[in-house]
């Protein structure tokens, strides 16, 4: 990995939320969630993580310890688990969804009180030429840090699939020069696509070293990451 430039990214979310994430995405009953696929999927994440560089909180680490803890347990039959202090249900999954239930209801209040403090953002006084202000455009939905690196996922998976992920001996990737090619692209205002960015790229280095020279434009806030619809395309765009 080239060490012209050190990126920094902290994660301001959480591991419930990562969880919750990988639920979603995956449409799976809340109830009904498999331990073993969403502990395989949540450690996925992790290694991403690790292999960028990217600075998690220890809460993390702690998570995937518990899942792997819960997944031992649900492999033994019932009559050979070990006895749980204060536990009420035989299902060793139970004490997570609900820690999971409780967190989604608090996100999904804290989202209701977020859209009405921008709905009322968007209620603009007539001026006092007489002329109604212009309602502000709508601005397409944020991206987070799980939604970039599924992105990064896929796109490796891509380039794997058509045998075209290969590492060429020499080669040499700058995350400085990333940054520069990336606010080339995007320099005349209009979207880019996240696939349209690492087109053509046949290289994991170059995959990698592009994605965090992404990442720190947007923690620079010089880029803006953003979906259309949920889980849809993540479109690049100059911060205006």
């Amino acid at each position: 990995m080239p060490t012209d430039y050190k990126v920094k990214l902290e994660v301001f979310e959480g591991p419930l939320d990562l969880l919750l994430y990988l639920i979603k995405r995956d449409e799976i009953d809340i109830y009904d969630i498999s331990v073993e696929r969403i502990t395989r999927q949540y450690l996925e994440y992790l290694h991403a993580f690790k292999e960028l560089n990217i600075d998690v909180a220890g809460e993390f680490v702690l998570m995937a310890a518990n899942l792997l803890y819960i997944k031992s347990r649900s492999l033994l039959p019932i009559d050979q688990q070990p006895p749980e202090e204060e536990a009420e249900e035989d299902d060793p999954r139970w004490e997570l969804i609900r820690q999971l239930i409780e967190y989604k209801k608090f996100k999904e209040a804290a989202e209701q009180l977020h859209e009405r403090a921008v709905a009322q953002e968007n209620l603009f006084p007539r001026s006092v030429g007489g002329i109604g202000g212009e309602m502000a455009p709508l601005r397409l939905g944020e991206v987070g840090i799980f939604q970039l690196i599924q992105a990064l996922q896929n796109v490796l998976k891509r380039a794997a699939a058509r045998e075209e992920l290969q590492e060429i001996f020499g080669e040499n990737f700058t995350v400085s020069e990333k940054i520069e090619t990336i606010l080339q692209r995007v320099g005349n205002g209009g979207a880019l696509r996240f696939s349209e960015l690492f087109a053509g790229m046949a290289s994991r280095l170059e995959i990698v070293v592009t994605f965090l020279a992404l990442l720190e434009l947007i923690r620079l806030r010089q880029v803006r990451a953003m979906q259309r619809d949920a889980f849809g395309e993540i479109e690049i765009a100059a911060a205006a």
